[in-house]
């Protein structure tokens, strides 16, 4: 088993109190096991590397798992096709889609997935999103793991670094066996909110330009017991009030006429799931909250386990279909979106997806639309791409501004609040963690730092991984 053990006799340096027991080194280190993480691990190790993963949790997956982010959304290109209101089609998301711009460590996981039972495979029926079982992501993410080689640390929380001028060398974790420390060539920060990249003290953004408020949150749940043949009868009769995962305005109207709910979002959200008498349901939401911030973690935790509670009983009582349901599962913790957007040697922005940019160093592809959460209350703001195209991410927004020896992966790359909404969603974060981790492991070859490395050098072996780059070497 690759578990990272006990630290060897003559590698237990004890450090300065602050920093605790040096208990490794390695290659690259990956400092989270969500999405971006296990494309870091994968990627690195695909590319030769010594590699260890870190992840504060039990158990793999990120968002995935822990808050029950379901499904992958879409990693294809967008093409026209009308939206019919009274459609009960709980797999679809969005308009029709064309040709998936995401391969590499995306592609091996669902294949995974599905071998196992544990997810639907993108394709027409499903909206090309990925619905899946998150106890089985959970299951395989570890195989992933193990067949790559990649040793891994668990219940582990990243608390600060160490640094030999402007270069992160080690990062310090808190355990139950108090703080450990583990030196590497590269560290790559898949935290999600750049935790580690703020601790070596590189800058960052955080939320809109003019309020700095970030997307709200959200605690997602799963319902079983549900009756889709009931639900079907009531869209037939009611075809206004229901547009394929979204809708039940009236009798959202009722309940909140009568007291019974108040919904902080303009209506409620759920999605099937591999199993047939259960869904999903995104329709929390709590604002005004930094992820980063524990007093505002504690108050939307509080807040929204309310909220799911008012939602159940919703549900319940005036939606046909949900009767006997139930809530089997809520996330261990409130999904973030948004909260630190590291600045790299270059910010993605909003035109730079709305008109399908390319770069010269691409080293990742994305079709998913400008998606914005109301920072401020109800509302969701979606502008999609045009119909058959996608938007390059260069490796500049990976490489943090007066940091060297660390890359960053997943939704705190460096773009704007609105761009960030399009890349923020878990299979674009896995294949920029594949571009993460190949980046690192060639710095790490070589003795460099990655700011260092060819371009062509990480694209030449993200390609060799089978990676989708397809239109590699485009102008800037």
């Amino acid at each position: 088993m690759p578990v990272l053990r006990r630290p060897a006799h003559e590698r237990a340096v004890e450090l300065p109190p602050r920093q605790g027991l040096l208990a490794a080194e390695t290659d690259v280190l990956v400092v989270g096991g969500g999405p971006a993480g296990l494309g870091a691990a994968t990627g690195a190790a695909g590319g030769g590397a010594d590699v260890i993963l870190v992840e504060r949790y039990g158990f793999l997956g990120g968002n995935a798992t822990a808050a029950l982010v379901m499904p992958l959304m879409s990693f294809h290109t967008q093409r026209p096709r009308p939206e019919k209101e009274g459609s009960v089609d709980l797999l679809r998301t969005d308009h029709g889609r064309g040709e998936p711009v995401i391969a590499g460590v995306v592609s091996a996981l669902i294949e995974r997935l599905v071998k196992a039972g544990g997810a639907i495979p993108p394709s027409m029926k499903t909206g090309y999103t990925v619905p899946f079982d998150p106890e089985v992501f959970k299951a395989v993410t570890l195989d992933l793991l193990d067949d790559a080689g990649v040793h891994f640390l668990l219940h582990a929380f990243a608390s600060g670094v160490l640094k030999e001028g402007s270069r992160v060398d080690g990062v310090i974790f808190e355990t139950k066996s108090g703080p450990i420390v583990i030196r590497a060539r590269v560290v790559v920060d898949c935290t999600g909110d750049g935790d580690i990249a703020s601790y070596a003290g590189a800058p960052f953004e955080v939320g809109r330009h003019d309020d700095r408020l970030v997307q709200p949150m959200t605690l997602m749940f799963r319902m079983a017991e549900f009756e889709r043949a009931a639900f079907e009868g009531y869209v037939k009769a009611h075809p206004d009030q229901w547009r394929g995962v979204h809708g039940l305005w009236d009798l959202i109207k009722q309940a909140a006429a009568a007291g019974e709910l108040e919904l902080p979002r303009e209506d409620l959200l759920f999605f099937a799931t591999p199993h047939d008498r259960e869904v999903s349901v995104n329709s929390t939401r709590v604002t005004r909250v930094l992820g980063t911030d524990v007093w505002d973690l504690s108050h939307a935790e509080w807040q929204s386990r309310r909220q799911m509670r008012q939602i159940v009983a919703f549900f319940r009582r005036y939606v046909p279909g949900f009767k006997d349901a139930y809530c089997v599962q809520s996330g261990v913790n409130v999904g973030v979106r948004e909260t630190r957007r590291v600045l790299g040697d270059y910010q993605l922005t909003a035109d730079d997806i709305l008109t399908a940019r390319k770069f010269p160093d691409v080293i990742a592809r994305s079709a998913y639309p400008i998606d914005i959460h109301n920072p401020e209350g109800t509302g969701t703001y979606l502008k999609h791409l045009p119909p058959g195209e996608s938007y390059d991410i260069p490796m500049r927004c990976l490489l943090p501004r007066e940091v060297d020896g660390l890359l960053v992966a997943g939704r705190c790359i460096s773009g704007t609040h609105e761009a960030h909404s399009s890349y923020r969603v878990m299979p674009v974060s896995m294949a920029i963690g594949q571009a993460a981790g190949v980046c690192a492991a060639i710095a790490a070859e070589g003795d460099t730092l990655p700011r260092r490395v060819p371009v062509e050098a990480i694209q030449k072996e993200l390609l060799r991984q089978g990676a989708n780059l397809r239109e590699l070497g485009q102008p800037a």
